[in-house]
């Protein structure tokens, strides 16, 4: 009788417990509070792999991570289980290269709604979009997007292992939700350095210095203050008169981020335009 590989004789093992181990803050339901976390582990379930994942839930929750590192492109952790030594286990993302990011850190200055949200700590919900409309993707778009290894002997992938480093890495997004953008390569310090740059007002000219010699003479400055007073506050002449630019009344609207709120199939802005219209009229 042939004997098979020494995992497949034994029966079930419980894993050896950790002391200060990495502990899922959720002991119930979804691991994962904010909604970058959750889309993470919705992106994981719509490429094939969420129904594996429970099974590193329970590990999660029992504090078997002893660490979990997170860097460009890369997720790596150690994860006690039932053997002395520790699996180590390590997730690959793409990233993206500078030509990318410059083009996501020009779409996200452009905007002001975003850039606003973004140098003052925030996530805005529908960052998504800002990659898309680059024609790029935030989370894994592809079971080809993510690189998934474990030095256990299980052959499913993910492993109970991956699992539960996975579940651990979606909910450090909710503390710290730029380190998804983190994993793509960008880190938050350089990211909003980026878009101040970009959203500087651009520095003026300076003019030649070796140029100054063919400049025409400078004209004369106005005469001493001591030589004009008894017309200092004579009026130089009529004011000037000027007209206030046109503006629609409904300029406002078009200021307006877009909004999914219709009634009866008509968006917000073109319900308020007529009731804008007959406030300038009155």
């Amino acid at each position: 009788m042939t004997e098979g590989p020494w995992w497949r004789e034994r029966g079930p093992t419980r894993p050896l417990r950790v002391e200060g181990g990495l502990k899922a803050r959720s002991t119930r339901g979804a691991i994962g509070q904010s909604w970058w976390s959750g889309r993470f582990i919705e992106v994981l379930e719509s490429l094939g792999v969420g129904g594996r994942l429970s099974r590193g839930r329970t590990y999660a929750r029992a504090g078997q991570v002893i660490s979990l590192e997170l860097s460009a492109g890369s997720v790596t952790g150690r994860v006690q289980g039932s053997r002395p030594k520790p699996y180590d286990v390590r997730i690959g993302v793409p990233t993206f290269g500078k030509p990318e990011w410059g083009r996501v850190e020009q779409a996200m200055a452009d905007s002001a709604w975003y850039a606003a949200k973004l140098l003052a700590g925030e996530m805005p919900p529908d960052i998504e979009e800002v990659f898309t409309s680059v024609g790029l993707t935030l989370f894994p778009a592809s079971a080809a997007d993510l690189a998934m290894d474990c030095t256990c002997p299980d052959q499913a992938v993910p492993c109970k292992h991956l699992a539960a480093v996975i579940y651990l890495l979606a909910e450090s997004f909710d503390d710290d939700p730029f380190g998804i953008l983190a994993l793509r390569g960008r880190d938050r310090d350089t990211l909003l350095e980026h878009i101040r740059e970009r959203r500087a007002p651009a520095p003026e000219a300076q003019p030649d210095a070796g140029a100054s010699a063919d400049l025409p003479p400078a004209e004369p400055g106005p005469p001493p203050l001591t030589e004009c007073l008894d017309r200092y506050y004579a009026p130089a002449g009529a004011p000037p008169v000027f007209a206030a630019p046109a503006v629609p009344v409904t300029a406002l609207l078009d200021q307006l981020p877009p909004l999914e709120l219709t009634v009866r199939g008509r968006t917000l802005p073109e319900l308020l335009r007529p009731v804008y219209r007959s406030l300038a009229e009155g």
